[in-house]
Parts: structure tokens; sequence; C-alpha cells
């Protein structure tokens, strides 16, 4: 489903107000909401309304746990780190214990942050599938999503959770969860806005499949939902796609 918001303040607060329900309602049936974020302007906008009333008091936070879909191999006080800013944005404004809170580490190579936060993932869901509650990713301008990128190896990695990811034309490594874990997810939403990212949206909703060209076309919960919230800005190009528009931050639940 895609639904398509005015601008992208009213897509951030639908994203806030979706987290807030869907974690009501997990609390409710389980005791416990597991969540994966994303980094980026938009979720930014979105946890700073977490963080704030009236949706800080709405949120059951004893019951809520916080991952990652992916990080740079950088330290989390480092202004780069998606957790750091997740921190500045909502998390340090809430009432979350550090066990709530399970960043990707900084270890000693890239290779044992992502090994670390596999035993992580594996450890909080106990042998059971990776099955988490809400998925918030973003969409890059290459067609990549988490740190899951164009011809990378990642692409096909099947066993493990989290993994080691290098950026040559940045010189800089990152840990990434792989779509084998994405895809076990109740709920996955797309945050996409501004009109710079219009043409990769409609290759990826609308054109053909290049899963190793187009990495967000990975992204299909097994038995779980897919939702993209976008702006009018970025769905300009979509044409054939089904679109539900609606222009106010209302309840979201597909």
């Amino acid at each position: 489903m895609v639904i398509v918001y005015e601008e992208r303040e009213a897509l951030s607060h639908a994203a806030a107000r979706l987290f807030a329900d869907q974690a009501l309602q997990r609390a409710g049936e389980r005791g416990r909401f597991a969540a994966l974020l994303s980094g980026g302007e938009t979720p930014q906008e979105c946890f700073e309304l977490l963080g704030r009333e009236p949706l800080r008091s709405s949120v059951p936070w004893d019951a809520v746990h916080l991952f990652w879909g992916d990080e740079r191999w950088v330290p989390v006080s480092d202004p780069r780190s998606n957790q750091g800013m997740a921190r500045r944005a909502f998390i340090d404004q809430v009432p979350l214990s550090e066990e709530q809170v399970h960043g990707i580490p900084f270890a000693d190579s890239p290779r044992e942050s992502a090994a670390r936060y596999d035993r992580e993932l594996r450890g909080f869901f106990d042998g059971e599938a990776p099955r988490f509650d809400l998925v918030f990713l973003g969409l890059g301008p290459d067609g990549h999503t988490a740190s899951l990128f164009p011809g990378n190896a990642a692409l096909n990695e099947r066993n493990r959770w989290a993994c080691e990811v290098y950026r040559s034309e940045r010189e800089l490594y990152r840990v990434t969860v792989t779509a084998e874990l994405i895809n076990q997810a109740a709920l996955v939403a797309f945050l996409v806005a501004g009109r710079e990212k219009a043409e990769i949206l409609a290759r990826v909703l609308e054109g053909e499949r290049e899963l190793d060209e187009l990495p967000a076309q990975l992204v299909r919960p097994v038995q779980g939902k897919l939702l993209w919230l976008v702006d009018r800005e970025a769905a300009r190009l979509l044409s054939r796609h089904p679109v539900l528009d609606r222009s106010a931050p209302e309840k979201v639940i597909p």
C-alpha cells in the first residue's frame, strides 16, 4: 500500500502515529514491541515527534525495544551515527532503559560489530524467526535501503542476520541487517520524501524487477505487510501504482 501526503511534515506525523499505535497494539497483545529503526532526515522528524507530547505519553515505553537496520562503523558519539541521532531526537527524552536500546556495537572491526549484532538479534528472538513488529526503512537515490547497496554481496546473504559492508567511494564501513531478516517483519514501512526521490521511487515501485540494482525491491515481507509513506513530491512520477491519497496525519494501520 502506498499513502501519499501533501508534505513531509504530515508524513512524519503519520509515521510517528504508526509507531505509537503499533506499540500500543503489540504491547497489549504480547507485552512487548520490537522496532527496527532507520537513519535519515524523515525518520529524525518522526522520532522528534515521539519524544514530545502528545505522543510521548501515548507510547508504552516499558514494552518497547529498539534496534537499527544499519549503522556506519563509527562510535555512537559520532554525528554520523544513526543511533546517536535517535538518542538525541527522542530516546534521551523518553523512559527507556539501556537494556531496551539495542544499538549496533562499535567493535574492533566491522566484521566483529556485525557478528556481535547478529548474536544480539538471535538472543533477543531466542531461537525464533526475527519477527519485528515494525520496521522503518528509507530509500536511497541509488535504490538502496538500510545499507543494502546495489551489487553488494550482502544482497545475497541468507545465513547471517547482520553483516559488514564496505563503501569504497565513501571509504567507510557499515553494518547492515539483511533482507532475510527484514522480510520476517510483521510490518515494514518505507518513509520517502522529497522531489529528488521521485525517479528512484517510480523505478522501485513501477519499473522492472532489478534486485541487484534496486535492493529496495528485495523487501517483500513473507507473512507481514508492506507500507510506503511518501510525500507528494516523491510520488510525482508514480502512474499505475495504486495510491491512496491522504493529507492529514491520521491513524495509519494497513
